[in-house]
């Protein structure tokens, strides 16, 4: 993948070898503010209350990085993580406002998230992230969280090398970041106590698989705009998709598959969506939430 030449993304907070002292972020303040977020995130309310806990949430990491030296290796990760966050700007600030026009209460523009680099745990409004969660978006603070030490997992533990692999992960979190400006994540979120287990699993299936495929309508049109993909590359993305299906989970955590446990989508429906995403490259040409769940 050609990168290093490009743009960085500034929309980054870097907490690398930062030690959580309390997790302000996390425990009640955390789940109070992810609640509020969902329902009344465009409230005068919730908005002052985000200005007053947020700062709270960031005073729970001391401040521990002022020794840590990170190895080249991983200054090159965090290179390329901003680079490909800021290819993600440059097309979803284009593309957004098209697809926001589907769907009521949605914001009108595209708004930027932040991408938190973290190193071992970090206090977030979604609760404390742990580097063994991997890579998550969380809707009440706006923000995508990666400890770059999950780029070598992805390579060593699921069998996925490559920088276009990392750039698929980095695409489908701030896919989630679209559905929540869409206000896709706040009608799912509503449903988790409103219908069984394995309906709200399903639905939560249709959400991650279109986070998969918001990340190849990404990747169409970056290799339009900034012609970055090498030889090897959608490979990679394909088989980071296999690699994070829960088939391939449960299989590699358990030798079985239980396909009502499923949250995430298979490893073959992951790549049919991501593909559909950079075949197509129309936000608006498929819905993972339209048609039946066996057609998916």
């Amino acid at each position: 993948m050609r990168w290093k030449n490009a743009r960085q993304s500034r929309n980054i907070d870097d907490r690398r070898g930062q030690r959580r002292r309390m997790a302000i972020g996390g425990g009640f303040l955390g789940i109070l503010m992810l609640i509020l977020g969902m329902f009344f995130k465009d409230s005068p309310l919730f908005q002052m209350f985000q200005q007053v806990a947020q700062p709270a949430a960031q005073q729970a990491s001391s401040g521990g990085g002022g020794d840590y030296v990170p190895t080249p290796e991983e200054e090159e990760l965090a290179a390329f993580t901003k680079t490909v966050l800021a290819f993600t700007e440059d097309v979803w600030q284009r593309l957004y406002p098209q697809l926001a026009q589907r769907y009521e209460g949605a914001r009108p523009q595209y708004e930027y998230p932040t991408l938190v680099l973290f190193s071992g745990s970090t206090p977030t409004a979604c609760g404390t992230g742990d580097s063994a969660m991997g890579p998550f978006y969380c809707p009440g603070d706006n923000q995508v969280y990666i400890d770059l030490a999950f780029f070598n997992e992805l390579e060593q533990k699921f069998n996925a090398p490559g920088d276009f692999a990392q750039a698929y992960v980095i695409a489908h979190e701030v896919g989630h970041h679209i559905q929540n400006l869409l206000g896709i994540s706040r009608l799912v979120q509503s449903q988790r106590n409103r219908i069984s287990k394995q309906q709200y699993n399903r639905l939560s299936v249709r959400q991650e698989l279109q986070a998969d495929y918001l990340a190849g309508v990404w990747a169409h049109h970056t290799q339009q705009q900034f012609d970055v993909l090498q030889r090897g590359d959608i490979e990679e993305g394909i088989q980071a998709a296999i690699a994070v299906g829960d088939d391939t989970i449960q299989r590699q955590a358990t030798g079985r598959v239980v396909p009502e446990a499923f949250t995430h989508g298979s490893a073959e429906q992951r790549v049919r969506w991501f593909t559909k995403g950079l075949r197509s490259g129309d936000p608006n040409a498929h819905n993972p939430f339209e048609g039946a769940y066996e057609s998916l």
